[in-house]
């Protein structure tokens, strides 16, 4: 099943054995990517919503010197550029972080589920709006958490979305993003990232080592940045 993780753990019983068939069939591709391949591009138009089957992949800004800010991570089950849907076009990029797998929904045939399926459109509608509750928390962290606590705050985000698609277990989970990526994300330098990555080890909170994460204490890395996960909507 294309769909097995889609709002998995968020509102998935409201989806009908009919609207997860209608949204099957939509699909018009299903294909495997390269680590680091572009997806989408700014201002490109774009004529299909990609849905992340297995990978990560990022969202992300370039200012006029090349620097990029990841505004985004997708785990499995996001729908990744729905909002691409009614705009026809994206404001930034759109890339995987590793060899991938996606879903390929042609925006004809959103046309046609929106038109014939209100319950699946307002599930539909219910996926974007969880992004720009991710975005609304990202732009809390960048502007009112110390770099330490954005750290924190990034890594439990993922784990909980890991979590809600069993690919975490409440302290370890695989995650291939570089320092240089994680700065990327929590606005600070790689060299400013392996220093807090430091201190939270020796703080016996998490460690990253190869593209794994292990966090010894979640209660305690929740409570260093504060964290709330209501804005996630996890079995809610």
């Amino acid at each position: 099943m294309i769909f097995a993780d889609f709002l998995r753990n968020r509102r998935r019983e409201q989806l009908s054995e009919r609207d997860l068939a209608a949204l099957e069939a939509s699909v018009s591709q299903v294909r495997k990517t390269q680590a680091r391949q572009l997806i989408a591009q700014a201002g490109e138009p774009i004529a299909y919503s990609t849905y992340l089957m297995e990978g990560f992949i990022c969202r992300y800004m370039d200012d006029r010197n090349g620097l990029r800010q990841l505004v985004a991570v997708h785990v499995p089950g996001d729908f990744v550029d729905l909002h691409g849907y009614p705009l026809g076009r994206l404001d930034h990029d759109v890339a995987t972080l590793c060899a991938s797998r996606i879903a390929m929904v042609p925006h004809e045939a959103l046309d046609g589920l929106l038109a014939q399926r209100p319950n699946l459109t307002k599930l539909l509608w219910f996926s974007t709006l969880l992004d720009a509750a991710m975005h609304r928390e990202w732009i809390f962290r960048l502007g009112r958490l110390d770099a330490m606590a954005r750290i924190a705050h990034f890594f439990c985000e993922i784990e909980a979305k890991l979590r809600a698609v069993g690919l975490s277990d409440g302290s370890r989970f695989a995650l291939p993003l570089t320092q240089a990526d994680l700065g990327e994300a929590c606005g600070m330098t790689s060299v400013h990232i392996n220093r807090m990555l430091r201190e939270l080890r020796e703080r016996e909170l998490l460690q990253v080592q190869r593209g794994r994460v292990t966090i010894f204490d979640l209660a305690a890395l929740r409570r260093l940045c504060d964290y709330d996960p209501s804005y996630l909507f996890i079995g809610g």
